[in-house]
């Protein structure tokens, strides 16, 4: 299982939706819906560029 999350943006491993995506992620991962677990790295990297500053595609500090 590859690990999505290797970038951690500070906060983000204490942020509640940021854990709600990974945990929504793993759910999708075990029932092998991976359009469902690419939606939630899609919509948790939205997050963090909103509410961490972190830049969307790279997971970098603007």
């Amino acid at each position: 299982m590859t690990n999505h999350n290797s970038a951690e943006p500070a906060g983000a491993d204490t942020c509640r939706v940021c854990q709600e995506f990974d945990l929504a992620e793993a759910v999708a991962r075990s029932e092998r819906d991976e359009s469902r677990a690419t939606d939630c790295r899609v919509l948790r990297r939205r997050h963090r560029a909103a509410e961490h500053g972190e830049h969307a595609e790279h997971g970098e500090q603007p």
